[in-house]
């Protein structure tokens, strides 16, 4: 494979020391709100920083070709990204540390954590038998590598796990398979991109189709979720939740999520880890280096979860 020198636009130190070790890449500094450095007219990556600073520099880079952001998600980015740029993602850095966020909260359900929390609190020695993750039957909604990933730590605790993709594939159920699979689940796991097609898919009729006392696990997108729906089954008792996402993000003063009852709720913080960011521009890099090499990078959004 012929690598070229490729100029990328790199928005930290960290960047710079990790891109500056790789041949053919020559990364290029830039600071948010400060002018571009010369060497930007020859950019053709950029790695931004956020996607509002993004937006302002389209305009001041004539041979930018590929955005390669460092986060998984690209709902954001996908209508604003010039006609005829790559845009790619940063999938695969985050997913182990989700995972575990997801292995987390379904145990602190499972052995009722939060409530020995509170009896530790108030001084009480209060024995009881718990639920285990063991055995139970886990749905996880998306297929991709955060889902591979969900999966692979589940079944390490003994659970009993269904995959779900777009399409039906070996060892992946379609998503037309919900209705007959929600049921017969005692967890639902959502790690599925914000597309057009999962915006609201979690719904009212969606939610009803869970068995009494399941568990919804929302690692995706706030707006996956029907939150009025949600609340409704949560206030109810019918059904428990855990959610590092919401809609609205972050959640207003008020609003009857922090009070729900059943209701594990983290600040987006499911990839929130040490280290992430080292693991987020190995990935940018991986991608950075196919593009170098005249192929396209292999995390090119595209529609598919």
């Amino acid at each position: 494979m012929v690598i070229m020198t490729v100029t990328v636009l790199v928005p930290d130190d960290d960047g710079m020391e990790f891109l500056g070790e790789l041949p053919g890449i020559r990364p290029v500094r830039y600071e948010a709100g400060a002018p571009l450095p010369p060497e930007a007219a020859e950019a053709e990556v950029l790695i931004p920083r956020s996607h509002r600073a993004a937006e302002e520099l389209f305009a001041q880079l004539p041979n930018l070709k590929l955005v390669q952001l460092l986060s998984a998600g690209a709902e954001d980015w996908v209508d604003d990204v010039p006609a005829g740029m790559l845009l790619s993602t940063c999938r695969g850095a985050h997913g182990g540390s989700t995972a575990e966020w997801v292995v987390a909260v379904l145990l602190s359900i499972y052995r009722e954590l939060v409530g020995f929390a509170a009896d530790q609190q108030a001084g009480l020695w209060n024995r009881r038998t718990t639920d285990t993750l063991q055995d139970k039957r886990v749905l996880v909604v998306g297929a991709g590598d955060l889902g591979g990933h969900v999966k692979r730590r589940l079944e390490a605790f003994e659970a009993r796990v269904t995959l779900v993709g777009l399409t039906a594939r070996e060892g992946v159920h379609a998503v037309e398979e919900l209705p007959a699979l929600l049921p017969e689940s005692d967890a639902v796991v959502l790690v599925v991109p914000l597309t057009s097609r999962t915006r609201g898919m979690v719904d009212r009729d969606f939610l009803a189709a869970m068995p009494d006392n399941a568990v919804l696990v929302n690692a995706a997108r706030g707006r996956v979720v029907d939150t009025d729906a949600l609340v409704a089954e949560l206030t109810a008792g019918r059904l428990r939740a855990a959610l590092d996402v919401t809609d609205p993000e972050p959640i207003p003063p008020e609003h009857p999520l922090w009070t729900a009852p059943g209701l594990v709720l983290t600040p987006h913080v499911a990839g929130s880890v040490r280290g992430v960011r080292r693991r987020s521009y190995a990935v940018a890099a991986t991608q950075i280096e196919q593009y170098a090499g005249g192929e396209l990078p292999d995390n090119l959004v595209h529609g598919e979860y």
